[in-house]
C-alpha cells in the first residue's frame, strides 16, 4: 500500500500539473525540471537522464517520460506520425519499454511496484524536442519481464482529487480517446507553428500563446481533414475565430479577402486593422512542401465566398 506521505506527495504533484495544464497546451523540459513544491520543499517530476523516475522523497514510482527524437536530417515534424503512432493505433493500452535488460534493475521495479499496488503515475508525452504532453492519471496496467516492458492505461481524475484505475477496457477505451484527441491537437499546432516559424500567417505575431493552428479543411472531412501541416495555418485567435466564421477567406494563390460584412463597418483600430489585410498575400513558410494546399484552399474559399 502506498503510505500517506506519498499520497499526499503525488496529489499535490497532479494538481501542479492540472494547474499548468490549464493555461498551456504543453509543457518544456524546463518547466518539467522546476518540478513542484511540497510542504516548502522542492521535488522534481523527472530525471533528465532517464524516463523512469521515481523522486528520493517518495518510495513509489512518480512519472514516466517519452522523449521525442532531436532534429537530424528531416525536420522533426515530418516523423511525428511514427512516434505517435502506437497511441493513435491502441484501443485500450500502449507499451512502455523497460530501463536496459534487466527486469529487476532498480527502474524496473519501480513500474512493477506500481502495476501491481494500481498506483496512478504521470506520463509524459514527448510531442516535440524539449516538449511534452503530461498525462495525468496513467497506470502501469502490465508488467512483462520476459518481453521487457510494461503496458501503460489512461485514466479519470477521481472526485477527490486522486485517480481512478480503469478497470474495464470501455473506461480505458474512453481515457484513450481523451488522450489521442489532446495528442492529435497538440503535434498539429506545434508542427504548423514551428513551419511557419511561430508566427502569424496574416500578421506575423511571434507570440505562441496568442496563436491557434486553424485548419484549412475541418478534421471532419475523412478525404481532406488529415492533420498534416499543409491543412493548416498559425492564425492569432481573432482571426481563427474570423476564418472559421468566414469573415475572411484565403484563395488557392495565397491571398487575403475580407468579407463585405466586415469591410462596411467602421468600430476602432483592431477593425481597421483586420481590414487593411484585405487583398493582401499571406506569409507563407520557408519549405515548399509545408505550403498550404492550393485544393484545400479554393474548397475552403468556395465555402467562404458562398457564405459572402
Amino acid at each position: 500500500m502506498e503510505g500517506e506521505s506519498d499520497i499526499r506527495m503525488r496529489s499535490a504533484a497532479f494538481e501542479h500539473l492540472r494547474r499548468l495544464n490549464a493555461t498551456h497546451d504543453y509543457l518544456s523540459s524546463q518547466q518539467l525540471a522546476e518540478g513542484f513544491f511540497f510542504e516548502g520543499n522542492r521535488i522534481p517530476l523527472v530525471n533528465p537522464q532517464r524516463g523512469i523516475f521515481k523522486p528520493r522523497q517518495m518510495e513509489h514510482l512518480l512519472s514516466i517520460r517519452t522523449v521525442f527524437p532531436k532534429p537530424g536530417a528531416k525536420i522533426w515534424y515530418d516523423d511525428q506520425r511514427h512516434v505517435h503512432r502506437q497511441i493513435y493505433q491502441s484501443e485500450d493500452l500502449v507499451e512502455y519499454a523497460f530501463m536496459g535488460t534487466n527486469p529487476d534493475a532498480a527502474d524496473n521495479r519501480w513500474l512493477r511496484e506500481a502495476c501491481e499496488q494500481k498506483i496512478p503515475i504521470i506520463y509524459f508525452i514527448g510531442i516535440a524536442p524539449g516538449r511534452f504532453l503530461a498525462q495525468v492519471p496513467a497506470f502501469i496496467a502490465a508488467w512483462d519481464r520476459h518481453a521487457l516492458k510494461a503496458m501503460v492505461g489512461f485514466g479519470q481524475p477521481a472526485a477527490h482529487g486522486g485517480a481512478a484505475f480503469p478497470d474495464e477496457q470501455p473506461a480505458r477505451r474512453y481515457a484513450l480517446s481523451a488522450v489521442k484527441q489532446r495528442l492529435h491537437q497538440a503535434t498539429f499546432r506545434q508542427a504548423v507553428l514551428t513551419a511557419y516559424d511561430g508566427r502569424c500567417a496574416l500578421t506575423g505575431l511571434p507570440e505562441p500563446m496568442l496563436l491557434d493552428a486553424a485548419h484549412i479543411i475541418s478534421d471532419k472531412h475523412e478525404a481532406l481533414g488529415q492533420p498534416v501541416v499543409p491543412n493548416g495555418l498559425p492564425l492569432s485567435k481573432i482571426h481563427h475565430a474570423a476564418f472559421d466564421a468566414h469573415l475572411i477567406g484565403i484563395d488557392p494563390d495565397y491571398c487575403l479577402h475580407v468579407s463585405q460584412r466586415l469591410m462596411g463597418q467602421r468600430d476602432g483600430p483592431m477593425l481597421e486593422a483586420l481590414k487593411q489585410l484585405d487583398r493582401h498575400r499571406i506569409r507563407l513558410p520557408a519549405r515548399p512542401r509545408d505550403l498550404p494546399d492550393r485544393d484545400r484552399l479554393a474548397l475552403r474559399f468556395s465555402e467562404f465566398r458562398s457564405a459572402n
